[in-house]
């Protein structure tokens, strides 16, 4: 999962950069927002476009999270969702930041393994 590198440049996203940047191909974003209406909302263009925000993206992130980062079925995810979506969220936040640790972790011991 590759973030845009131009994130504070573009106001909206394609679907399609959306896709690449989570790893999933655009029926599934397409699927998450028929599933999460309340969650994932982005913008139509009067061609019915979608054009995600910062915070759509975020709100795709979260969803991500919860169904191929943790594992959850939809209805699981909707449920915790409903129940604690800021406890969701927060969770969300720390799994980026704790993969972001393993990224760097895993750049530092094969760098040492080149000195060895």
């Amino acid at each position: 999962m590759s973030s845009l590198s131009h994130r504070n440049l573009k106001k909206y996203y394609s679907i399609s950069e959306v896709a690449e940047q989570f790893g999933v191909a655009e029926s599934v974003l397409r699927y998450w927002e028929k599933e999460f209406p309340q969650v994932i909302a982005p913008r139509k263009s009067g061609r019915n476009v979608r054009q995600y925000s910062l915070e759509d993206i975020e709100q795709v992130r979260l969803v991500y999270n919860m169904l191929k980062v943790r594992g959850l079925k939809i209805a699981a995810a909707r449920e915790a969702l409903r129940k604690n979506r800021r406890g969701a969220s927060d969770i969300s936040q720390m799994i980026d930041r704790l993969q972001a640790v393993r990224n760097e972790l895993v750049s530092i011991r094969r760098e040492l393994g080149e000195l060895a």
